[in-house]
């Protein structure tokens, strides 16, 4: 029997922040059926592929995404019908074109990417294999180390802390589940001292904490006061990423770290900062630790830092080939932060990789603020091999719907399964 899509639909559902996105199933003539839904950020790089909004005040705000899911079912649908589901780069190929535009902005990137994925979920299904291991291939399959939101600032909650995401990454753990076990159990260390000191222990959009704290720095204090109250080593068995998200608080040519009262510094003087802190603390990966717009200041940012951590690029690249390309020409980082929505299909996002991993740099396959139920991140951060997942705290539902999933997997793989970073 020949594979065929033969029912495309799409849907407006609600995502983790109570905000519409897009929900897409496909169906084929042998009566399979997939879905997959869209994530949605709220730091964005400004060269991220557009998100189509209804902008109808009278529906969630403008927010909507009723014309997005009727772009799937009116235009996009009726054109791949009858198409194989495992024909993946012709498929996303096709949408790209059918748009016709260069960021997605005629048909929304929500509604094509979630045709893009859901897409992928309906081939494996039909090829009886699980997700990654029909994007993965037969090669050997590596689990990632997770980076794990426990701590927000800056977009992500409102609070004194300038920046927006304080992760832990239990990469001195022998397995995935143990890597989770340390990040929960630091987690709960943190609660406990947030709380004995009258702190806030609310959370963000990610599922860390967003206390009132008294600087950027008590941040870093409170996390490795909680991993060795947890009974881990700071550096060796659980380490610190940072994603200070600096476009948010870039302004007319200075870094505003006026939330906690550090004034106005420059590019160099913000990499100097962060110097202190790495000689200080154990970090060993630095996202967004400038704004997008500043390639000259990445570039001197990774030549000082480079070869002490990881540097990952988010916004400066938007998992866009053709950014990364450029990034990698002038050695702005050392690695890329990789989310499907900002580029908008499957087939883009592996291309994107394609380029880290041909340069020998890093990838995270990242979630986004906005998340959904839907696991395939978690499928896909296994496929593509990277080592590295960035999915929240071990609070919230829907991000830890991701590290259940990377359970599964571990387990289903067996002592073939590999875990942590390359």
């Amino acid at each position: 029997m020949n594979l065929a899509i033969s029912l495309v639909h799409a849907m407006e559902i609600l995502d983790s922040r109570g905000n519409p996105t897009v929900r897409v199933f496909v169906q084929l003539n042998n009566g399979m059926r997939a879905c997959a839904s869209v994530a949605s950020g709220a730091s964005t790089g400004e060269n991220e592929a557009c998100e189509l909004r209804d902008d109808d005040t009278r529906r969630y705000g403008g927010k909507g995404v009723l014309k997005a899911a009727g772009n799937v079912n009116e235009i996009i649908g009726p054109k791949i019908l009858g198409l194989d589901p495992r024909r993946q780069v012709e498929i996303d190929r096709l949408m790209i074109a059918l748009d016709g535009t260069p960021n997605k902005r005629r048909l929304g990137a929500n509604a094509i990417l979630g045709v893009s994925m859901t897409v992928a979920r309906a081939a494996s299904l039909a090829c009886n294999l699980p997700l990654f291991a029909y994007l993965g291939g037969a090669g050997p399959l590596r689990i990632p180390v997770p980076m794990m939101n426990i701590l927000n600032g800056g977009k992500h909650a409102d609070n004194s802390v300038d920046f927006q995401e304080f992760m832990v990454m239990p990469a001195g753990a022998p397995t995935f589940a143990e890597s989770l076990r340390y990040g929960a159990e630091v987690f709960h260390c943190l609660k406990k001292i947030l709380s004995k000191k009258g702190y806030a222990t609310s959370v963000g959009d990610e599922g860390g904490f967003a206390p009132n704290l008294k600087s950027n720095d008590e941040a870093c204090e409170l996390i490795v006061q909680a991993i060795e109250q947890a009974g881990y080593r700071p550096g060796e068995d659980v380490a610190i990423a940072l994603d200070p998200a600096a476009s948010s608080f870039f302004e007319n040519g200075s870094y505003r770290l006026s939330e906690s009262g550090q004034g106005n510094k420059s590019s160099d003087e913000m990499t100097a900062l962060y110097r202190a802190w790495i000689d200080k603390y154990p970090i060993v990966s630095i996202e967004d630790g400038l704004a997008e717009n500043d390639w000259v200041g990445f570039r001197a940012h990774t030549a000082a830092l480079g070869s002490r951590i990881q540097v990952v690029g988010d916004d400066i690249y938007v998992t866009n080939p053709r950014f990364i390309a450029r990034g990698i020409a002038e050695n702005t980082t050392n690695a890329v932060l990789i989310k499907l929505n900002q580029i908008g299909t499957v087939t883009e996002t592996i291309e994107a990789i394609q380029l880290c991993q041909k340069a020998g740099w890093g990838f995270v396959i990242s979630h986004r603020s906005g998340e959904t139920e839907d696991t395939f991140i978690a499928d896909f951060a296994v496929a593509m091999g990277g080592g590295q997942i960035k999915t929240g705290s071990t609070c919230r539902s829907e991000r830890v719907a991701k590290y259940n999933r990377l359970l599964e997997i571990e387990a289903e793989l067996g002592a073939s399964a590999m875990f942590g970073r390359p």
